[in-house]
């Protein structure tokens, strides 16, 4: 292509008229919308683990025994909603409210290893939960979790 076929631009825009054009399509920040969501969503979050600690206290565990029932019931209920689906909705409406307790943590695990379920849920989405999370966290937490139970039971 020759030079000779370019042509000019005509537009003909200042550069201050051109920011006051960019500036007037520019959205506006909604902070303390976001703020107020993302209270609402992480005060639900803590709530419905308060419930459930108090569920365990009820039930005859101790305070400190409940709480970390309540904590892996939490991220249970974290990665079931993430392989579900429905987590990705409340962290699209409560943004950092979703991101900060507990569920979170499940979410960040499982979500990654959720793009590979057309491998098939052993393969695919079990081997990348290994590969995403790292073989300590993973291990880890199914290791309390099945300790916690063995414990429970036999005391």
């Amino acid at each position: 292509m020759t030079n000779q076929s370019l042509r000019e631009p005509t537009l003909s825009i200042s550069p201050e008229d051109y920011k006051t054009l960019a500036k007037s399509y520019t959205p506006k920040p909604t902070i303390v919308k976001n703020i107020l969501r993302a209270f609402f969503v992480g005060g639900v979050i803590c709530a419905i683990g308060q419930v459930i600690i108090n569920f365990f206290s009820l039930i005859g565990l101790t305070r400190a025994e409940a709480s970390n029932a309540s904590t892996a019931t939490m991220i249970f209920f974290g990665a079931l909603l993430t392989g579900l689906g429905v987590y990705d909705e409340i962290g699209k409406f409560g943004g950092a409210g979703s991101i900060v307790p507990v569920t979170g943590f499940a979410n960040s695990i499982v979500s990654p290893a959720m793009e590979f379920k057309r491998e098939g849920y052993v393969q695919g989405v079990g081997a990348k939960l290994f590969t995403v999370a790292g073989p300590v966290l993973v291990y880890g937490i199914a290791a309390s979790i099945i300790i916690g139970v063995i414990a429970y039971f036999i005391h």
